[in-house]
């Protein structure tokens, strides 16, 4: 759990750094710049959580290093809209993601649950934010955000593996 969840917040400051390269210095770039932020954090809890459980992240993280710029900033070429339907479709299945785990998480992982249920809240809030810039009018807004989903699903079940 501890390496999937850093794994995907690691990804997470990929993607948002990628959106920030292209889209930084534009009206966006302050609302990136938050999202960007609070993942390090998220980031930075895994990381620590990871060391202290003797937890050793996923081999793919080299791959995610650059499939996660990718994404970011490839989106943000396609345009602000397609940006934020790459941030919607992630944290959507992030949500589920992270939903899941606090479900299966037992009274002896209070504090992790409480950690877990906190990033999820404001995985939440950037999919809202997502959807308040107007993620949906993207070109192609389902078969981008079906993609994106699909490749979230795929990269969350081969970090829990490798």
């Amino acid at each position: 759990m501890i390496r999937v969840d850093q794994a995907g917040e690691y990804g997470a400051v990929r993607i948002y750094t990628g959106q920030m390269a292209v889209l930084g210095k534009g009206e966006k770039g302050p609302m990136i710049r938050h999202m960007t932020e609070q993942e390090q954090v998220h980031l930075d809890t895994f990381n620590g959580l990871a060391r202290e459980r003797g937890v050793r992240p996923t081999m793919l993280q080299p791959f995610w290093h650059v499939a996660g710029w990718a994404l970011g900033a490839g989106t943000a070429v396609m345009g602000s809209r397609a940006a934020m339907a790459c941030t919607v479709a992630v944290e959507e299945v992030i949500d589920q993601h992270y939903a899941e785990q606090a479900e299966n998480l037992g009274p002896d992982e209070a504090p992790l649950k409480a950690t877990i249920e906190q990033f999820r809240a404001e995985e939440l809030e950037h999919r809202d934010i997502g959807l308040a810039h107007e993620a949906e009018l993207a070109t192609g807004y389902p078969v981008l955000s079906a993609l994106i989903k699909a490749g979230s699903r795929t990269a969350i079940w081969l970090s829990e593996r490798i």
